[in-house]
C-alpha cells in the first residue's frame, strides 16, 4: 500500500519517517501480507516537500493529480483550517478506492463531504501524542494510542495497519470525536498552562524564571510518572487528598484571578479520585469551600470539620506535595 502525503509540516514529516522505519518489520509481522510504502510529497512549498522527502527517502510529486494516481493511501497532514480546501482541490480527480485520511484530533471524517460520491472512503486518524519537531517525533511515536474514526467499509483495515506498525488503536464514534480531543488536551496542553502557573507563582516567591524552571521540573516529572506507573488515585498526594482545608483555604486567599479559579476548578477534579483513595473520609467540607469561591470570605469563613482535623492529624507526617 503506497502513502502519499498533502502538506509537508510536522505531522507529514513524522508519518512518514515513522512509517518508512516501520516498512521492514510490518513485512514479517504479517508474513508479507502487508507491505507500506511512503511514495512521497505534494506541498504548496516545493522546498517543504523536498525536504519531507528526503528525510524519508521518498520522492517529491509534482502534482496532486500525480499523488492521486500513485497512492492508495491519501494523507491530508496539513493544518486544521486547511484539510476542507484541500479536500476540495482532490475530491474531483480520480480517487476511486482511495483511502482518504486526515490526523486532526477534533475534526472527523465528515469534512470529505461528498466523499461516497467520489467512490473513496474517508477517516479521521489521530496520535494521542504531541507531535512539536519534524525531525525528531518520529522517535516517540511507538508507544503512542491511536484512534481511528470513519468510514465502516475500511475501518478495520486502517485499524490493522496501524496495529501491524506496532500501535494500540481504539475505534470511536464520529460524535465522541470533540470529547476525546479534549481529554487530549487536559493531558498535554493544559498541564502546560498549570506549569506556567506555577513558575509564575514561583517568581513571585523571589525566584528567577531559571530556577523556578530548574525547581519545579523534577517534582513535575516526579508526580507524572508517578500517575503514569501507578495511576491517579494510588499516586495522588497533596492537601486535597489529605481533605486539608485549611491550607487548601490558605492557598485560595494568597491567589485571585485566573490563577484561584483554576486552583478551585482543579481541585474540585482531584476531590472524586481523594474520595476513591480514601472512601472512608469525609470531604463535605472541603466540597463546600471549593464550590463557595466568591460567595464568602475564606478567612472568616468557620474553619475545619472535626473530620478534616482528624484526616490531617493521621497525614501529619505525610505533607506530600
Amino acid at each position: 500500500m503506497r502513502i502519499g502525503f498533502i502538506g509537508a509540516g510536522k505531522v507529514g514529516f513524522t508519518f512518514g519517517r515513522y512509517i518508512a522505519e516501520k516498512r521492514e518489520l510490518v513485512r514479517e509481522k504479517t508474513d508479507g501480507a502487508l507491505c507500506l510504502e511512503v511514495g512521497g510529497y505534494f506541498s504548496a512549498s516545493r522546498q517543504s516537500a523536498e525536504l519531507a522527502a528526503e528525510f524519508t527517502e521518498t520522492c517529491v510529486y509534482d502534482s496532486l493529480e500525480q499523488l492521486c494516481e500513485y497512492s492508495e493511501i491519501i494523507f491530508l497532514t496539513v493544518p486544521d483550517g486547511q484539510i476542507g480546501e484541500v479536500w476540495k482541490s482532490i475530491k474531483d480527480l480520480d480517487i476511486r478506492g482511495r483511502i482518504i485520511c486526515h490526523a486532526s484530533g477534533a475534526m472527523t471524517s465528515d469534512i470529505f463531504s461528498g466523499i461516497t460520491e467520489a467512490g473513496a472512503f474517508g477517516y479521521s486518524i489521530h496520535p494521542m501524542y504531541a507531535i512539536s519537531s519534524k525531525y525528531e517525533s518520529y522517535k516517540e511515536l511507538d508507544n503512542s494510542f491511536f484512534t481511528v474514526e470513519g468510514d465502516d467499509r475500511h475501518v478495520d483495515k486502517v485499524c490493522s495497519v496501524i496495529r501491524a506498525l506496532g500501535n494500540s488503536c481504539v475505534r470511536i464514534d464520529g460524535t465522541d470525536k470533540v470529547k476525546y480531543h479534549g481529554a487530549a488536551v487536559f493531558a498535554s496542553n493544559l498541564v502546560t498552562g498549570l506549569l506556567a502557573v506555577s513558575q509564575e507563582l514561583l517568581t513571585q516567591c523571589g525566584f528567577s524564571a531559571e530556577e523556578a524552571q530548574r525547581a519545579i521540573v523534577p517534582l513535575f516529572l516526579g508526580n507524572a510518572k508517578a500517575a503514569a506507573d501507578r495511576g491517579t488515585v494510588d499516586s495522588l498526594t497533596g492537601p486535597v487528598e489529605r481533605c486539608d482545608t485549611e491550607t487548601v483555604r490558605k492557598h485560595l486567599n494568597a491567589l485571585s484571578g485566573d490563577e484561584r479559579s483554576a486552583y478551585a476548578a482543579v481541585s474540585r477534579c482531584l476531590v472524586p479520585v481523594a474520595e476513591r483513595k480514601h472512601p472512608d473520609r469525609d470531604y463535605s467540607g472541603l466540597i463546600h469551600l471549593l464550590n463557595g469561591i466568591g460567595e464568602f470570605n475564606y478567612e472568616e469563613h468557620d474553619g475545619n470539620t472535626q473530620a478534616d482535623e482528624g484526616n490531617r492529624q493521621e497525614d501529619i507526617h505525610d505533607h506530600s506535595v
